[in-house]
């Protein structure tokens, strides 16, 4: 029997980006504490097509790929950077193209970045009703990280890693079959 999977989602095109080495980090932290397999992606994973595809038909290839993993995940990473208070539209026009039923009991790490505090609110006022409607799991800790928790697209702050550790703990309940074993070996 292969592990769960993991899927990051990064919704962001830029790249090198503090969105995805957020969502990389977590992804890590939780596919090693867990044993599962991982893979992470950005909307440039996407491709191109993502701005006119209406339906997830109309992506390329690359694009009806990610979909196909984030919905056949067992885990979910999903962090956005945050645009005068919410999430980019290219990021939300792909979580559009996912149906409304996919993600129904999947457990969802949620987190954002941004410049500064004013948008720390942005994963539980955005991020949380969205994957609400798809009727996930969102695990009780978002992560919220600011321009100053990083350094050339690493974390640095110790706060923030306390933050991610804090969340990656929460996945307990939803992965039984690895997280007991690994979690008594540990102590």
């Amino acid at each position: 029997m292969s592990p769960p999977k993991l899927v990051g989602l990064a919704g962001s095109f830029s790249r090198p980006s503090k969105t995805f080495s957020l969502v990389r980090a977590i992804g890590g932290l939780t596919a090693v504490r867990y044993g599962l397999e991982s893979e992470i992606y950005d909307l440039s994973d996407v491709g191109p097509s993502l701005g006119a595809a209406r339906h997830p038909d109309e992506l390329d290839a690359g694009g009806r790929e990610v979909i196909r993993r984030i919905v056949e995940a067992d885990v979910l990473v999903i962090g956005a950077p945050t645009y005068k208070g919410s999430y980019p539209g290219l990021f939300k026009h792909l979580i559009d193209l996912v149906d409304p039923l996919a993600l129904r009991g999947k457990p969802v790490i949620l987190a954002a970045t941004g410049g500064g505090d004013r948008h720390a609110l942005m994963v539980e006022h955005q991020l949380r009703p969205l994957f609400g409607f798809f009727m996930a799991h969102t695990l009780p800790s978002a992560i919220y990280a600011a321009d100053r928790d990083f350094s050339d697209y690493r974390i640095v702050s110790e706060a923030l890693s306390v933050r991610v550790e804090q969340a990656v703990d929460e996945l307990v309940p939803f992965l039984p079959q690895v997280s007991q074993p690994a979690l008594l070996a540990a102590e």
